[in-house]
């Protein structure tokens, strides 16, 4: 990919105007519903990415950066619980407020840094360039994750049409 720094922060600008639009038009019951037993809400998915972008990607650059390695997040015992304290429409404002943070982190990289490596306690030797594909696919990743959540009770509910949601619907089992 050409321009990947570009092309990176073009896509992590987009997320953040997603989750305020979402959080800003619906109501905190259904962006807190769980889509099925043991599945995130779109509410925790929203968590997720702040609690990445708080503790994970920035992080992470500032290790490469300094040539430190650095440990694996686990969000199941790190993250994806929501903040009693903050309303869906809060917590997209904090994620907005931390991205603009990070972005200001990623204009001050260049392409001589991309091939900066470091090692990952999982993965093992990864560079700086694998790390920021992952992240736009990350953040990708989950915003489509809180949107099928949000399908949820739609296609529940739109009975004969149902067939044509097939790859959107949560497996329950």
């Amino acid at each position: 990919m050409e321009n990947v720094l570009e092309v990176v922060q073009q896509v992590l600008r987009t997320t953040p105007v997603r989750w305020l639009g979402l959080t800003q038009s619906l109501s905190p019951d259904v962006l807190k519903h769980s889509p099925a037993s043991g599945e995130w809400s779109a509410h925790e998915c929203l968590q997720h990415l702040v609690d990445t972008e708080r503790s994970v990607f920035p992080v992470r650059i500032r290790a490469f950066l300094a040539g430190q390695d650095f440990p694996a997040f686990d969000p199941d015992s790190q993250g994806t619980k929501p903040e009693a304290s903050l309303a869906p429409v809060e917590l997209a404002a904090e994620f907005a407020r931390l991205r603009e943070q990070s972005l200001e982190l990623l204009q001050t990289l260049n392409e001589t840094d991309l091939p900066r490596q470091a090692r990952h306690s999982e993965l093992g030797l990864v560079s700086l360039s694998e790390m920021i594909h992952e992240w736009a696919g990350h953040d990708l990743m989950h915003t489509v994750q809180g949107e099928q959540a949000l399908m949820q009770p739609f296609i529940e509910g739109c009975g004969a049409w149902q067939k044509y949601f097939s790859k959107h619907i949560v497996d329950t089992k």
